[in-house]
């Protein structure tokens, strides 16, 4: 088990006026704006020795303590589960999902899907926001077959995070449709 991380932040002038979780999360690297929100709640996040709320307004010259606690494990578990591997390195690897595979565990879809066969594949998932997880920065629906890039990380999943935010990604999609256009909805 790992110690927690500890970041001590000094805001400065452009930070000014910034809500707490937004500053937070510019400021402390591989988290999101949602996730630097769960540790305001938890109390992990201290602004002048006390635990502050999200929506706080940041001064110059306010220090902050962020605590980020060590990864925990997956709620996922590995599973064995063929994976067809189009591309992979050290930083990620790219996954031609099956139309019929569901992407992350949820209820109804506990296993069998695409995280616990990368959580299988992938032995060396690094933590991401204090969650170990296959890093997937995109999805495809259940019923959608194409390529998939998961982080192994957090390097990585930062940069593909922001590639896909920014949507500076390509993308390609094709369709086949059977039938006359009469009958498709």
């Amino acid at each position: 088990m790992t110690e927690p991380r500890i970041h001590r932040i000094v805001a400065g002038a452009p930070h000014a006026g910034m809500r707490l979780d937004a500053f937070v999360a510019a400021e402390v690297p591989g988290l999101s704006r949602s996730q630097a929100r769960r540790l305001i709640d938890l109390g992990l996040v201290v602004a002048g020795g006390k635990p502050a709320k999200a929506a706080k307004k940041v001064s110059e010259g306010d220090e902050i303590a962020v605590e980020v606690p060590p990864p925990a494990e997956p709620g996922a578990a590995p599973e064995e589960i063929p994976l067809e591997i189009v591309y992979e390195d050290s930083d990620i690897v790219v996954v031609a999902k099956p139309a019929g595979m569901v992407v992350h565990p949820a209820a109804g879809h506990p296993g069998g899907t695409l995280v616990n066969a990368l959580l299988a594949h992938c032995g060396d998932l690094s933590g991401i926001g204090g969650e170990l997880r296959a890093g997937i920065v995109h999805r495809l629906d259940k019923g959608t077959s194409g390529c998939i890039v998961a982080a192994k990380n957090d390097l990585a999943h930062r940069s593909l995070s922001a590639q896909f935010k920014a949507r500076t990604v390509g993308k390609t999609y094709l369709a086949l449709v059977f039938g006359d256009r009469k009958s498709v909805v």
